[in-house]
């Protein structure tokens, strides 16, 4: 017997599953969330980078396109969240400069360029006089970049509590604590928290991250194959206003940085790549190389104060890809294993699950993702 029935809970309650929370809510489902800590995820140390272009990969097509689509839905997705609560989300069609730090550097920026193209992707390449023309604080002697003016930026912060007030205000419920996925016989059923409450669903949703291969209940060959990546970032104060217009990101000595401006004058800077277990302490050496190379590519902040220092996990696959749709046990979904593109992914995914939900079909879009790609790793 279950304490609580609901029509879908949602494990985790980050960008991700507040999202799908969200939109199923808006589908009329009554909806549950169960996080451990819910103040606290990788969109907490995210910078918010939305580049598909300059993310760009040539092995990564499917994840390219799935990119660009939730791009497109977010000037609609931000602004129907904002109108909804009366909240901000930092969503800013800035444009993004990718800087080349040596003539290498420059030659990737003209091969990747010239392969966008070929993909039907708008960018320009920009000779050194022009960048620094854009962006006037960058360091004097950059051969040259590639401007992207529809890869923007979102605060991630500012999302993920709009996504929150909004899901409440549908009424969706938040219930702090671990989770284990109740299975009986070949399907989930619900959840039970630790202190043994029982919460039914017809859809249980494991959106829980880096976390999703530990959450209890799944049969072992089912538990997603995701990791944890860790990350840090840094945000940092300049006083006035903002020296940069645009993203700026690039790559110092073949180590990759970029630096976020938002309009309060903070700098975000990131970011670190671990593969370190679920450790978050700081690194001291990660927090000195991205000050360094920041400072490279923009030597005015060197005069910033450093105002935060913050070290997320992202949820890493073994494709660099998400697990999105049906798990391969009825009645549980999979909305995980985003990797660095959470944030941008939260609109197609938050999409595509609650109209798998409600109707029984996974989206086009969403098909080339589905956890079933990994059947034969994880058996």
């Amino acid at each position: 017997m279950h304490n609580i029935s609901t029509d879908a809970i949602v494990v985790g309650t980050g960008a991700i599953g507040a999202a799908v929370a969200w939109r199923c809510a808006q589908r009329g489902l009554s909806v549950t969330t169960v996080d451990p800590d819910p103040a606290r995820g990788a969109w907490h140390t995210a910078a918010g980078m939305l580049a598909p272009i300059t993310e760009l990969h040539y092995a990564e097509m499917p994840l390219l396109r799935l990119n660009l689509d939730s791009l497109a839905r977010y000037p609609s997705f931000t602004a129907e969240l904002s109108d909804a609560t009366g909240l901000p989300t930092g969503y800013a069609e800035c444009g993004t400069v990718e800087v080349a730090w040596d003539g290498a550097d420059l030659a990737t920026l003209r091969d990747l360029h010239a392969f966008g193209t070929g993909l039907g992707l708008k960018s320009s390449l920009l000779t050194g006089r022009e960048l620094r023309s854009l962006e006037p604080a960058l360091a004097a002697g950059l051969p040259g970049g590639l401007l992207a003016e529809s890869d923007h930026q979102v605060d991630p912060r500012l999302l993920h509590t709009a996504l929150r007030v909004a899901a409440g205000a549908l009424g969706v419920r938040t219930m702090v604590g671990s989770a284990s996925v109740d299975v009986q016989g070949d399907r989930a059923v619900g959840v039970v928290l630790a202190d043994g409450t029982r919460l039914g669903a017809d859809t249980v949703v494991l959106a829980a991250g880096a976390w999703s291969q530990q959450v209890a209940g799944l049969p072992a060959e089912l538990a997603p194959p995701v990791r944890p990546v860790k990350g840090q970032t840094l945000r940092l104060r300049l006083p006035g206003p903002p020296r940069m217009a645009h993203v700026v990101r690039g790559s110092v000595k073949g180590v990759p940085v970029y630096v976020l401006p938002r309009s309060n004058g903070e700098y975000v800077v990131g970011a670190s790549s671990e593969e370190a277990g679920f450790d978050q302490a700081p690194r001291a050496g990660a927090v000195y190389e991205l000050l360094r190379d920041a400072q490279s590519l923009l030597p005015e902040l060197g005069e910033a104060v450093l105002a935060e220092v913050c070290t997320g996990l992202r949820p890493g696959s073994p494709d660099n890809a998400p697990l999105l749709g049906p798990s391969g046990l009825d009645g549980l979904v999979y909305a995980t294993g985003h990797f660095r593109n959470g944030i941008l992914l939260s609109p197609v995914t938050a999409d595509g699950v609650a109209e798998l939900i409600t109707t029984g079909t996974l989206p086009e879009v969403l098909a080339p993702f589905a956890p079933s790609r990994f059947a034969k790793a994880t058996t």
